[in-house]
């Protein structure tokens, strides 16, 4: 593996830009809000516009497949598709400068839309190809590694598009100007053709070599992966997972504006923690990635988390925010190395607390005020962190040689992230901000339903391994 150490470094920078732009939204969305003058549904139609391109491109690609009688990534190659998916984006970026000029908030969002389609490709090439970058059991930790990176990429966005527009917190500006909004974005276009460049002359593979397919697959008697309930219940708890995950975040803004008096370009720090949280949950759910020493995980599930605080305090820090007001959530965070000891890395019984705990925080959101209502709001996304694995590997788990389609399934059901943030927005304007998040307790009731009632589809089947969450990765 000589030469893949720097094809994989490269591979895994399109995975922080994943989370760098989807994080970015939550500082575009009361921007728009009030240079365009939206209602809070209207302003949530950011997120619908980038989740719901996930769901079209994968569409889009799977037409154009059955059109060629082959399989389109197969067809153009591993690399190709990968370059082909960071171009797209880049396109996507281009049209924010025509949108900031003749201020049209539909041009700004069919220029989200057209980024979220170049990733759409992205994400189908990029999960497998980090696998097959190297021995097959340490396909885990690679991914891993890209999950760490791109919640680096969620948790520094938001600070760096927030200066971008209002520029350094410490100059007092809460002036908005869409004109502002071009110039981060148009160099991020610029970062994404540089990247296809650096990957098309990367020794990334075209075709990675695949798995044959085992004897438990090939005894699969059933036609689609469609026959499978586990997969069926699970499309709609990936839905609703990134429903929660995106909307708690996307709808924070507006709570803490007009509820708590916050400038808007003071609230960056937290859309921030919120990401960062997901960071700190994925970095203390990895820790049995990396060793199978007992005592060296026991150490690693208190260390880990807190360094990833720590990595959030630093870029604060560098961004010259005050860093007073986040000392007190270290506690609430060994809430979650509880809950993740308490789980015994078992997924459906991490769906199940994890859950129930995400419960607990919105409820504690919504009737309490203050600095505790925001510190319980953005406390979702450490009880948000670890359920992509464990949905993704309960859906698949005994699909057999219907794995890879029923994967596909599952990644276009993240246009949850859209809908459901739209959603709570609309139900906001019926019943307030803070009870809107109502919407997310409902979420997380079917995903603590999930985890119980997918537990004993699997022991019906006579699938009994489903504990390996460590593969995949958001």
């Amino acid at each position: 593996m000589k030469s893949n150490n720097s094809a994989l470094y490269t591979l895994i920078s399109v995975f922080f830009f994943w989370g760098f732009v989807a994080a970015s939204n939550d500082i575009l969305i009361p921007v728009f809000k009030k240079a365009f003058d939206l209602s809070q549904s209207q302003s949530q139609f950011v997120s619908i516009a980038f989740y719901i391109s996930y769901t079209v491109g994968s569409l889009i690609y799977m037409g154009i497949s059955l059109l060629m009688k082959q399989d389109l990534v197969n067809k153009i190659g591993y690399k190709n598709g990968l370059a082909l998916g960071l171009v797209i984006s880049a396109l996507g970026t281009l049209l924010f400068y025509p949108a900031a000029n003749t201020s049209s908030y539909p041009l700004m969002l069919a220029g989200l839309f057209t980024v979220g389609l170049g990733f759409s490709l992205q994400q189908t090439v990029a999960n497998p190809l980090a696998i097959a970058l190297g021995p097959i059991k340490t396909g885990s930790q690679r991914l891993t590694m890209a999950g760490g990176i791109n919640n680096f990429g969620t948790t520094i966005g938001p600070l760096i598009v927030s200066f971008a527009i209002f520029g350094s917190t410490a100059s007092g500006s809460t002036d908005i100007s869409i004109e502002s909004v071009k110039i981060p974005y148009l160099i991020l276009g610029a970062a994404f053709l540089i990247l296809a460049l650096l990957l098309k002359f990367s020794s990334l593979p075209e075709h990675p070599e695949t798995i044959e397919e085992s004897n438990d697959e090939k005894k699969s008697s059933k036609k689609s992966a469609l026959n499978y309930p586990q997969l069926v219940l699970g499309m709609i708890a990936i839905f609703l997972y990134v429903g929660v995950e995106v909307s708690t975040a996307s709808n924070l803004p507006a709570y803490m504006e007009s509820k708590l008096g916050f400038a808007i370009a003071d609230i960056a720090p937290y859309i921030s923690l919120y990401w960062a949280s997901l960071m700190i949950g994925r970095w203390t759910g990895a820790v049995e990635a990396f060793t199978n020493n007992m005592n060296t995980q026991k150490i690693l599930r208190f260390l880990a988390p807190y360094l990833a605080f720590g990595v959030f305090l630093f870029v604060n820090a560098i961004a010259k925010h005050d860093l007073a007001p986040f000392y007190v959530y270290g506690l609430i965070i060994l809430v979650l190395i509880a809950t993740d000891i308490a789980s015994k890395g078992d997924p459906a019984r991490m769906l199940l607390i994890f859950s129930s705990l995400g419960i607990f925080a919105l409820f504690t959101g919504m009737f309490t005020s203050g600095m505790i209502s925001v510190y319980a709001f953005t406390s979702v996304g450490l009880f948000c962190s670890t359920l992509w694995p464990c949905i993704f590997t309960l859906a698949v788990c005994g699909l057999g040689k219907h794995t890879s389609q029923g994967s596909s399934f599952l990644i276009m059901m993240i246009m949850g992230g859209g809908i459901i943030s739209w959603l709570q927005g609309t139900v906001s304007e019926s019943i307030g901000i803070q009870s809107s998040y109502i919407v997310g307790v409902f979420c997380f009731a079917y995903l603590a339903f999930y985890g119980w009632k997918v537990k004993k589809i699997l022991i019906k089947q006579g699938v009994n391994d489903s504990t390996n969450t460590q593969a995949l990765n958001h």
